[in-house]
């Protein structure tokens, strides 16, 4: 019986052979099947599409790929499987094949990305798929498909059922676990991974080795936990992710940014080729997007991000729960068509207060997005004992940052404006009424 140390992918993480490195100085084994999959048009595709988007805008570095991501999340998935190997209860349910479905999955996990995905899904507009099921047209037919039912014996459909929400059964539950959940292997390289191409120390923060030797399953047998070993390790881990959302993914320029490109797609979006445009790279989509703008508001908002000069709208108000609850209650978490509508009436209202015309394309609410981030709660088994406790029940750090509802405390409702009437709108004192107003008005 083969054991899962004995997989070619796994095997070769040992012995050093067939090696690519990425930063940091990592090294990632590549097996031929795994070379023919990364190989593949599809998979390629993602070489030239960023992991952050419109944050790079902000820090220069952080132009990394989808691609570089992804062998990243390939070789966590390979330490995880390489530690779990130790677990009796882990090799006695998951087998070598239900390994290499999972080393697959962890490596395609990103393959229905398209360029600047996550702003534009919190749109929520009713033709854009999620990423996930989008995937599935890349997963189920062409290159990618064949090299999997040829190279790994796998049907595609394998590999559909474990990035999909959907657990069937025990085995798969704890895969998925893996992959997603507080401790995942996609989170443990995107964390490190944006922190470091973005230059800053936050997401880089937390002993990953020993986070991952403290790896076991929960009292079911059916996820992940850790032993409390590990428990230091998660804490930090929480609370990188906790920082990195508050000084990275969330800072007010890349959330400016973020505002634009939603305000251009929204404008666009019924002439767009939605199919088309989300199998292009970064460049072609930007290039489609700006073809389709033509001398509009969308062309205005576009300009700014990816002509030659960058004009990122300014932000004149900033309301969060502990600050301005009231206002922060009034516009966080509602749906974007919303967010527009109050901007296109706080346009009208500021116009009559400042005695001139700003167009409704010149203002941009931001906010909380209806759907919250996944909280942050896993079990510690505490050997000595023989007992699991949940980690936000023997943890400040955890109770504060994650059990607590964490979109409250690192996402901000602001208003963005066009650089020529920052000035003007700040200088009103009746700012907040006004967009009390805009907010009544909508409905």
């Amino acid at each position: 019986m083969t054991s899962l140390r004995q997989i070619p992918e796994v095997a070769a993480l040992r012995s050093g052979c067939g090696l690519i490195r990425i930063p940091p100085e990592l090294d990632v084994p590549l097996t031929a099947r795994v070379r023919q999959l990364i190989d593949t048009v599809e998979f390629r595709r993602l070489a030239n599409i960023s992991q952050l988007g419109l944050v790079g805008l902000v820090y220069p570095a952080a132009n990394h790929t989808r691609f570089e991501h992804s062998l990243g999340v390939y070789r966590m998935a390979l330490l995880f499987l390489d530690r779990l190997a130790d677990d009796p209860r882990f090799g006695a349910l998951i087998e070598p094949r239900d390994a290499e479905r999972f080393l697959v999955a962890a490596l395609l996990h990103d393959l229905g990305h398209w360029p600047f995905c996550h702003p534009i899904e919190d749109i929520s507009l009713p033709q854009v798929p999620s990423h996930e099921l989008f995937a599935n047209s890349f997963l189920l037919e062409g290159e990618v498909a064949d090299v999997l039912r040829e190279e790994w014996d796998l049907q595609p459909r394998e590999i559909v059922e474990l990035l999909s929400d959907k657990a069937t059964d025990r085995k798969t539950r704890l895969l998925q676990s893996l992959l997603s959940g507080p401790i995942d292997v996609d989170k443990m390289d995107y964390l490190m991974r944006d922190s470091l191409h973005a230059g800053v120390p936050y997401g880089r923060n937390f002993d990953q080795a020993r986070l991952i030797q403290s790896l076991c399953l929960n009292e079911k047998g059916d996820g992940l936990a850790i032993s409390d070993k590990g428990r230091t390790a998660a804490e930090m881990l929480v609370f990188a992710r906790y920082v990195m959302f508050s000084e990275v993914y969330w800072h007010h320029a890349v959330r400016s940014a973020t505002a634009m490109l939603q305000r251009a797609f929204i404008l666009l979006h019924e002439s767009l080729d939605i199919d088309l445009l989300f199998r292009q790279t970064e460049q072609q989509m930007v290039e489609g997007l700006l073809a389709a703008a033509g001398d509009g508001g969308a062309r205005d908002l576009l300009d700014g991000l990816f002509g030659p000069t960058r004009r990122l709208y300014k932000r004149v108000a900033q309301y969060s729960l502990f600050q301005e609850n009231d206002l922060y209650q009034m516009l966080a978490r509602k749906p974007y068509p919303w967010l527009v509508r109050c901007a296109e009436h706080f346009a009208g209202v500021a116009s009559t207060a400042l005695s001139r015309v700003i167009a409704p394309h010149e203002i941009l609410f931001d906010a909380p997005p209806m759907k919250l981030e996944v909280e942050f709660q896993i079990d510690v088994y505490f050997a000595k004992e023989d007992c699991y406790r949940r980690l936000g029940d023997i943890s400040p750090v955890v109770k504060t940052l994650a059990r607590e509802q964490f979109d409250d405390y690192v996402k901000r409702v602001r208003l963005f404006v066009h650089p020529r009437v920052a000035d003007d709108l700040k200088s009103l004192v009746q700012l907040p009424e006004l967009i009390a107003e805009a907010a009544e008005l909508t409905g």
